[in-house]
């Protein structure tokens, strides 16, 4: 049609070559449809390229969804290969490898590995260059092709990615997610066995910038740099690896901690979690009450049925439930911010009770870490009393992890949610066994502790603390991004015993126990409505709406980070619209407190200093 329009007139009946089909579906047998015309025709001449034509060439800009809907069984088990490295599966609970742009990769590598050589040629999202879950995959195009180029063209703006001068970095598209050019290249004549070269190109800055550099230089003419992809991650980008070896003598935190999990998600966080307690009593008792159709709790509060939430289903076990008031619990939803929950099964959507019931009693102690981080600075790292939403405070590729401190024994979990007592340390016997060994000191519990001996919640400070060091998180930060940080072994007792004690300050302050949080170094002194609409920052005031502020808020304690989040200004931005009571100004004078004690605090871990060991400990 459009050559027609430029009057041009084909003299023979012969189609062009472009054919219409979903590319992650398998060829099929060749059937008529209801569509006895073109549409028919059409499906049966894709299914011949597909299944009989040499594909040489792979070439698009790929769909993103990470929640994707092309689910079928071809492309699927396809997707299979890239959750194992060299014949071991890489054992992950959760990854984004059914994004859809990986499934368009998995597709094309498909047809040039049939093929034997080709050259597949793509735009997508970046994030599989260094996320440790697409190793799999990584190792898979590894084996696969003889040279990958990578022109990582960044602009993503879930990291908050900038240029390394400090100017902006913008997107080539009108999307979120960063992107990158990849060029696959297999000749069939590469040793089995033998790794591809992966050439890597950083371009930061303008939209305009981006463009000018591609399109005025050639393939060859750009300054690629040789990555030399590294087990176990095989990332497809330079790292540097410079104290690499003296980090990894640390122990693994997700190894000391022999039980965690991820946070918890409820999918229906405006339902079943609120900031009152009555408040959330009264939905439920709503839910549960029988007399009310299906139809006005759905219209009332917005629920869905979903493939793993059935509401008449839900609603109908709450109706036999005898005691619905058991459920009610505290959940840690972000940093500083305690809320209630009713926790339960037919309610929530991922209560993960394996791990989460350790932490029904509020003596018990949670590390809250996350596995990645794709901040310039790690502070993927807090604490809490409670269970953890998900969402926690790591943002874009940071899903917050929680590691109990302790484990309680099945006989003294109640069904009834009643304080829990009987319990043993949730730490890895080996590992404290070698901490023991290079303290000189004995590992007991917090009842036996003596001279001599150390406790779990003295080896979670010690944690803590080291995880709090300024100096740690830069010397080490590209390791920090990569997986669940490792800590040094302690060598010597009074450095240990140093930073235990810096350790549980910040603890106690974190969990808002200290007494030093209710020494507010801030005061409200504007009479008011108290309702959050119009915050802002000016000279230590922080305004909850035109006339209203908290005053003397120190500058680091309100731009102050903790993974993803503000907590100074991420507390009051989700109280937007809401009125403060009494009790919440003066939680959030408490809060800032803790931020600005925790700046103090961590220069002070700096001066004790954070000694890497550079031999096994033994």
């Amino acid at each position: 049609m459009l050559l027609a329009e430029t009057g041009f007139k084909s003299t023979k009946n012969q189609r062009f070559k472009i054919y219409l089909t979903n590319s992650l579906e398998e060829h099929h047998k060749d059937t008529d449809t209801l569509f006895a015309n073109w549409l028919s025709s059409e499906a049966n001449e894709a299914n011949h390229i597909k299944r009989d034509s040499p594909v040489m060439v792979v070439m698009g800009n790929p769909p993103y969804s990470g929640i994707s809907t092309n689910k079928g069984e071809w492309i699927s088990r396809l997707i299979d290969d890239y959750k194992y490295v060299d014949g071991v599966h890489f054992n992950e609970r959760k990854h984004w490898l059914n994004d859809d742009y990986v499934k368009f990769i998995r597709f094309g590598q498909h047809f040039i590995d049939k093929n034997g050589e080709g050259i597949l040629a793509y735009i997508n999202n970046h994030s599989f260059l260094d996320n440790p879950t697409f190793r799999g995959m990584r190792w898979h195009l590894l084996n696969s092709f003889d040279t990958i180029y990578i022109i990582d063209l960044h602009g993503n703006s879930k990291k908050k990615e900038v240029s390394p001068d400090g100017s902006l970095d913008k997107n080539v598209f009108d999307i979120q997610a960063g992107v990158s050019i990849n060029l696959f290249i297999k000749t069939g004549k590469k040793i089995e066995g033998e790794l591809a070269k992966v050439k890597h190109l950083d371009i930061w800055g303008s939209r305009d910038d981006k463009y000018e550099q591609l399109l005025n230089n050639g393939l060859n003419e750009l300054n690629f740099q040789d990555v030399e992809c590294q087990k176990p991650y095989y990332f497809f980008q330079p790292k540097s690896d410079e104290s690499k070896e003296e980090y990894e003598f640390g122990f693994q935190i997700s190894k000391l901690f022999t039980l965690n999990s991820v946070g918890i998600v409820t999918a229906r966080d405006k339902f079943c979690i609120d900031n009152d307690l009555i408040e959330l009593k009264n939905r439920i008792l709503e839910f549960a009450n029988n007399q009310i159709p299906d139809k006005s709790i759905i219209s009332k509060y917005g629920l869905k049925d979903t493939s793993t939430f059935k509401l008449g289903k839900s609603r109908n076990s709450l109706f036999m439930e005898k005691d619905i008031n058991k459920y009610y619990q505290k959940i840690s939803y972000r940093p500083f911010d305690d809320k209630w929950i009713y926790y339960n099964n037919d309610i929530v959507e991922r209560p993960l009770m394996k791990v989460m019931k350790h932490l029904l009693n509020d003596k018990n102690i949670g590390l809250v870490v996350g596995r990645q981080s794709t901040d310039n600075y790690w502070c993927n790292i807090q604490i809490s009393k409670y269970m953890i939403d998900n969402r926690y405070h790591f943002s874009y590729k940071g899903t917050a992890s929680e590691f109990p401190l302790y484990i309680y024994s099945e006989n003294s979990i109640q069904t009834s949610f009643d304080r829990l007592h009987e319990r043993t340390p949730n730490l890895n016997k080996e590992i404290t066994a070698q901490i023991a060994t290079g303290l000189n000191l004995t590992f007991t519990n917090e009842k036996e502790k003596t001279e001599g001996t150390f406790a779990p919640i003295d080896l979670l400070d010690y944690i803590y603390a080291v995880l709090h060091s300024p100096a740690y998180r830069e010397k080490y930060k590209e390791f920090l991004k990569i997986d669940f940080p490792r800590v040094p072994y302690p060598t010597n007792a009074e450095t240990f015993w140093q930073l235990v004690k810096l350790g549980g300050q910040l603890r106690t302050i974190h969990l808002l126990e200290s007494p030093v949080v209710t020494d507010y170094i801030t005061s409200y002194p504007i009479d008011g409505d108290n309702v959050v609409n119009a915050l802002r920052y000016d000279a230590g005031r922080v305004y909850i709406n035109q006339t209203q502020y908290f005053d003397n808020v120190p500058a680091g304690a309100w731009q102050f980070y903790i993974g993803g989040y503000q907590p100074a200004q991420k507390w009051l931005k989700d109280r937007k619209g809401r009125e403060l009571s009494f009790e919440d100004i003066m939680h959030y004078q408490s809060v800032i407190v803790a931020l600005h004690e925790t700046e103090k605090l961590m220069q002070q871990i700096d001066e004790v200093g954070v000694e890497p060991v550079i031999a096994e400990v033994v």
